[in-house]
């Protein structure tokens, strides 16, 4: 099943449309962004949403601690790193008990690494696109972001035989998630894995 991941949530009126249409993943932004949420935020979110969605902070080098803290009060299963994080961090981060997601900037950089996902991403919610070539194989789910919409999706995966899908601004209208938008994101991604 390919992986769904809907970034930058902000209101109750978003989870509920999240909470309808099923994504693999909701993700949290706490680096510095007009998409930021704060820790209660956060919390107020993930209470709301169908314990089923797993939910992920994106982070830009961040401190440990800070980090931590989201994971250890239930509102984060996922670390997302954005930033110049070292392999040493995603290892502290798994021992203390998350996920992690290590983000890359170009398909090309094949670096090993121990985390749990890999994320291809062209912007970090620029949505700048990647330049669609297939992944090389890992050991761990590969997911493509940047630039990806409801319109696109299903041609970036074919091109990238991704196993995954991440999508923040693709889902939007003037700045703020659009519910028509995310169901259709959603619904095109889950409609190519029945014609599969």
């Amino acid at each position: 099943m390919t992986l769904i991941k809907i970034c930058g949530i902000q209101d109750p009126a978003t989870v509920t449309v999240l909470n309808q249409y099923q994504p693999d993943f909701v993700g949290f932004v706490f680096a510095p962004s007009r998409r930021q949420v704060s820790f209660e935020r956060a919390l107020e979110l993930r209470q709301l949403l169908d314990p089923a969605i797993q939910t992920v902070g994106v982070f830009v080098n961040a401190e440990f601690d800070n980090m931590l803290e989201l994971v250890q009060a239930g509102v984060i299963s996922h670390v997302q790193l954005h930033g110049d994080e070292d392999e040493n961090l995603v290892k502290r981060l798994q021992a203390a008990g998350a996920k992690v997601i290590q983000v890359r900037h170009q398909i090309a950089d094949s670096h090993p690494t121990t985390a749990d996902l890999i994320m291809y991403d062209g912007g970090a919610g620029t949505a700048t696109r990647l330049d669609w070539q297939p992944f090389e194989r890992a050991q761990q789910p590969q997911i493509l972001a940047g630039g990806l919409t409801p319109e696109n999706v299903g041609r970036a995966l074919q091109a990238t035989q991704a196993d995954g899908v991440d999508v923040s601004s693709g889902v939007e209208t003037t700045g703020e998630k659009d519910p028509q938008k995310i169901a259709e994101f959603i619904t095109t991604v889950r409609a190519m894995e029945e014609e599969q």
